[in-house]
């Protein structure tokens, strides 16, 4: 068979990925991608074994947005060994799809058959307000693109047209739910940003049946399960959407409401992880 140019995104994520094994100590079994406002968390996530960056790994572009650092640590948490993401890469930043969802490929490919995508979100549900912890059941993929485009996948990957009826398993969700019973549960619209939605856009996304928006997860979503990884999502509201709140969105809020909540919602991620 002939060789897949250095430029094949799944051959880039198998280097990255054997590097994570290498420098790691051995295969990881959970991936965890915190987003913005929630590096607090990474200190429930278990006993840290090695912290390294992106540009260590390979095939990650810069981050370019406060509170994504291109930080990577390995942790123990009992018997598994869980690759914390503190931060990612968007489509806003100028990257392509496939840089998008380089850290969860990899993951994936090094051993993590379970993924967890964290984020900042905006709330469109009143029964959502600020500092609230929200599963994500289901998303709406309005970026305009995917994870999965390109050349078909090469071997051993499988085929490209993935079946997202279960997107976010409903088996870590009910595990997330038994650990605390406040967390809400709706659908997440993924828009490409930067800027954030005018009111307009918030009254077509309500009408579709979103209760959260935001600008990433959805491509990390479909590239995870693509690999066969489960998926929990779970959004920290830092805001109301526009046309929701009376006051103006702000990055630095967002970040400000991560913080104060970031380590009760890294207990939820390390007690799903303690019951796998």
């Amino acid at each position: 068979m002939t060789a897949a140019p250095a430029t094949d995104p799944f051959r880039a994520a198998e280097a990255t990925a054997a590097e994570l094994v290498r420098r790691g100590g051995g295969a990881p079994d959970v991936a965890v991608v915190l987003g913005s406002g929630w590096g607090d968390a990474a200190a429930e996530l278990g006993d840290p074994v090695v912290d390294l960056t992106t540009a260590e790994l390979g095939g990650f572009p810069l981050p370019t947005v406060a509170g994504h650092g291109g930080a990577v640590r390995v942790a123990r948490v009992g018997d598994r060994r869980v690759l914390v993401f503190q931060g990612r890469v968007h489509l806003y930043e100028g990257n392509p799809p496939a840089a998008v969802v380089h850290g969860v490929r990899a993951a994936a490919i090094a051993g993590c058959s379970v993924v967890m995508l964290t984020n900042a979100a905006g709330s469109l549900n009143a029964a959502f307000p600020v500092g609230t912890g929200v599963l994500i059941a289901d998303h709406l993929n309005l970026t305009g693109s995917s994870g999965l485009w390109g050349a078909p996948p090469p071997e051993p990957y499988g085929s490209r047209f993935v079946d997202l009826t279960d997107a976010y398993s409903p088996r870590l969700r009910a595990l997330a739910r038994e650990l605390d019973p406040t967390l809400g549960e709706g659908v997440y619209a993924a828009l490409h940003g930067p800027n954030y939605e005018t009111p307009a856009e918030i009254a077509m996304l309500r009408t579709l049946g979103a209760d959260l928006v935001g600008m990433s997860t959805a491509l990390e979503t479909m590239a995870a399960r693509h690999l066969g990884a489960e998926v929990l999502g779970l959004s920290l509201v830092t805001n109301l959407a526009a046309g929701v709140g009376d006051a103006p969105l702000d990055h630095a809020e967002v970040l400000e409401a991560g913080a104060a909540a970031g380590r009760r919602m890294g207990a939820v991620l390390r007690g799903v992880i303690d019951r796998l």
